[in-house]
């Protein structure tokens, strides 16, 4: 059997036989079952929670107060219990775990808590997570072990802010914007994992944290190789040279065999479209509920995504449970989108598109270039439109050249997360937040009941009342729609079947690779016997 450093070795080879068509051989197991390689598509440009990294807990290096149990719920991490609210949801007390320490030795308490917290809304650190946290006024220590935030906002979804990873406040002494943290690439934190070695570029090794305070992981070590195309990381797999890596659907599957297995999650992310409210023609409410009615989501979903995904209307998945709305939705009908445009005004011109007053129906849609799901989502976006006589216009463009037009014009969404339904709709939809980040509401939609809707669930602690908020918000949403929702898409991976114990597929955020997917939980993991 071929060990790692000798597949390593022999990536080319096997390329090359793939090439001529010949069969690649494979590993049918791991040369060692205490550690693990994976590949992953993306690199993180930053390992600090202050940035970013690990948003919605899932952060090997870090601990949150609260963590994600894969499902529906929060459980304790180095919080010691459940957080206590005020009967009016503005001030949360959390009691923590005691006898914790950092990766560097030092003891975690609650100044960590702190300085954490504060750091992430002091502009002197420029945090990009600042808008975030906006609900939160102070945080204090109220002993060596128990904490207490005031919010400036009634905010029942406060525990879902409470998977930030909490770093130690002697790393955040001095104010400085987090973009020169040391912790950006060598991060310390209470986490199951410590970092190694990250080669930029290329990989990152993990070791297990002998001295977790949730137990030492069986899986001591872990690698992960960046390789960005997809092809590359099938190929590689199909050596035998990884344990498991991230994959679009259809590719998954065609390479989930011979001593691995493909697995598909259901998740919370999202792709849509989002449509620029000051343009005459996708600012018109007639356009916007005709696109609704015109796309074929389940079309979409069989032809790009295998059949792995689900069809979205507006922003809450099936997987939210009570807070689902199951009547907010949109058949496939292009007879009745083609009617709406010709009652408002919108009539064919010779070359099949519609105008109005000299108008014509005629806008551009971008989508990230190095994205190619995105990309086909935006092609079958524009097809189905121009089947009722709206021309889309399609520009792939890399994410630095968004912010400077995303006023005018239409671009391929993605997000998502499966913890509470506040982070998952009030940033997309909510009118309060147009102008405080690129992708916050970027098309500008305004409705006062969407809002009023959202702004009632956020100060509602008893949970049905909430849910019951959050379906009136989808009921007014697609009675209005101000974007095209298409599909919440499945995570595809392949990982080596057998070996180890342990998984648990979870729904997962819009964040995806090897963080997430079958590892969310791999310090959890056994070796198999």
């Amino acid at each position: 059997m071929l060990n790692r450093r000798g597949l390593l070795i022999a990536v080319p080879v096997a390329l090359t036989l793939l090439g001529a068509g010949c069969a690649a051989p494979t590993s049918p197991g791991s040369a060692d079952p205490g550690s693990m390689l994976l590949a992953d598509g993306f690199e993180p440009e930053s390992l600090n929670p202050l940035l970013g990294y690990g948003a919605e807990g899932a952060a090997k290096f870090y601990d949150g107060l609260l963590a994600f149990d894969g499902r529906t719920e929060l459980r304790p991490a180095l919080a010691a219990e459940a957080p206590q609210s005020s009967p009016d949801a503005k001030t949360w007390t959390v009691k923590l775990r005691e006898g914790v320490r950092f990766h560097d030795g030092t003891p975690f308490d609650a100044e960590d808590v702190v300085a954490t917290y504060k750091a992430a809304i002091d502009p002197a650190y420029a945090s990009t997570i600042s808008s975030d946290y906006d609900m939160l006024a102070e945080v204090r220590a109220l002993d060596p072990h128990t904490v207490r935030f005031d919010l400036k906002i009634p905010y029942s979804a406060w525990p879902s802010k409470l998977v930030l990873g909490i770093v130690p406040n002697e790393k955040l002494a001095a104010p400085q914007p987090q973009e020169s943290s040391e912790l950006n690439t060598k991060p310390v934190g209470t986490g199951p994992y410590k970092l190694v070695e990250w080669r930029q570029g290329d990989q990152m090794t993990w070791e297990g944290n002998a001295d977790y305070w949730g137990g030492a992981p069986a899986i001591g070590k872990i690698t992960v190789v960046f390789a960005k195309d997809d092809n590359t990381r099938a190929q590689r797999l199909a050596s035998g040279e990884f344990d498991g890596t991230v994959l679009p659907p259809v590719l998954a599957e065609s390479v989930g065999r011979d001593g691995y297995r493909t697995v598909h999650h259901n998740t919370a992310d999202f792709r849509s479209i989002a449509l620029p409210n000051t343009h005459p023609a996708a600012g018109d409410p007639a356009v916007r509920k005709a696109l609704n009615l015109a796309v074929n989501r389940e079309g979409m979903i069989k032809a790009l995504l295998g059949g792995h995904g689900k069809p979205a209307y507006a922003p809450v998945p099936e997987s939210m449970g009570a807070n689902f709305e199951p009547a907010a939705s949109f058949a496939f009908d292009p007879e009745q989108a083609k009617k709406l445009l010709d009652e408002a005004g919108w009539r064919p011109g010779a070359d099949g598109i519609r105008e109005r007053g000299g108008v014509p129906a005629r806008f551009t849609v971008m989508y990230f270039a190095d994205d190619s799901l995105r990309k086909d989502l935006a092609t079958a976006f524009a097809s189905d439109a121009r089947a009722v006589g709206i021309q889309v216009d399609l520009a792939g463009v890399d994410r630095s050249a968004v912010a400077a037009r995303i006023a005018n014009e239409g671009i391929v969404l993605g997000g998502g997360n499966p913890i509470d339904p506040d982070p998952q709709v009030y940033n997309s939809l909510h009118s309060s937040v147009i102008g405080t980040g690129t992708y916050n509401n970027p098309g500008q939609y305004r409705n006062a009941e969407v809002d009023a809707a959202l702004d009632g669930a956020r100060q509602e602690l008893d949970p049905a009342k909430r849910a019951e908020l959050y379906r009136q918000a989808q009921r007014a949403y697609v009675a209005d729609p101000g974007l095209v929702y298409l599909a919440f898409i499945d995570h595809s991976y392949v990982m080596r079947d057998g070996g180890w114990t342990g998984y648990q597929p979870p729904v997962e955020p819009h964040t995806h690779g090897t963080t997430w997917g079958p590892w969310w939980n791999v310090e959890a993991w056994k070796p198999q016997g």
